[in-house]
């Protein structure tokens, strides 16, 4: 593992690079224990603060943890869907909390992704997705439901279809997708959407899941993308005429 100290990027981030990628390359293994802070000091040729900097930035990743104790130290962390689920929530939320995602291009990403799941969720959903599905479809058909529970139960649905899949790899990528993309579609959306169309293309879709029908599942989640698209042009056209 080495760094430029020539360059003009940060050491700490330089040495979390060097032992972040000595992870991903399995040149550091998992429950491995990383070499002491002095003794990584001395390799890096750099101070104790440094290095215990750069150990935060990995911690912050989950890509090490930390044990007190004769036997303590950093090890490489097994880093599990669960934990990066939550860290590609938080990433996305700010991704598009500062506006660095259009309403668009949010959109276009999200029934993308959500749209390959139908075809698994179809042949793989359980019992208790469909339960799911249906208890949220019930939660957002009752009088007086605030926005927020609304857009709550909204996140739940399509999360109960996600992970209706099946695959570890498709839920993890639309953990961004569905509990960071979803709320801000809501955010822009609701005070112009339909809650009843909404309910009717959920029921659809869960319908559909139900009795194993992928292709209709697709073109329904299309027709559910098109309705989120106009709904955002109308509020975006509204608010460039104020």
């Amino acid at each position: 593992m080495k760094i430029d100290p020539t360059s003009k990027a940060d050491l700490s981030a330089q040495i979390a690079k060097a032992i972040r990628d000595a992870i991903v390359s399995g040149a550091l293994i998992v429950d491995e224990r990383l070499p002491s802070e002095a003794e990584l000091s001395e390799q890096f040729e750099v101070s104790r603060a440094t290095v215990r900097e750069a150990l935060k930035r990995l911690a912050a990743q989950s890509l090490i943890r930390t044990q007190r104790g004769a036997f303590g130290g950093a090890f490489v962390n097994r880093l599990s869907f669960e934990e990066a689920y939550c860290q590609q929530i938080t990433t996305s939320t700010l991704l598009l909390s500062m506006n660095a995602v259009s309403f668009e291009t949010a959109c276009e990403a999200r029934f993308a992704l959500e749209r390959a799941c139908a075809p698994l969720a179809a042949t793989r959903r359980t019992p208790d997705h469909l339960a799911t599905m249906r208890a949220e479809i019930s939660r957002q058909s009752q009088p007086g439901l605030g926005d927020e529970s609304w857009c709550a139960s909204d996140v739940a649905f399509h999360r109960a279809l996600v992970d209706g899949a099946g695959n570890a790899v498709l839920s993890y990528q639309l953990a961004g997708a569905v509990e960071a993309m979803q709320p801000l579609m809501n955010m822009i959306t609701f005070t112009a959407r339909s809650r009843e169309h909404i309910i009717a293309l959920h029921t659809k879709i869960a319908d559909f899941c139900d009795a194993g029908e992928g292709h209709a599942i697709d073109q329904t989640l299309e027709e559910l993308a098109a309705y989120t698209l106009k709904l955002g042009q109308e509020m975006a056209d509204k608010k460039a005429a104020r």
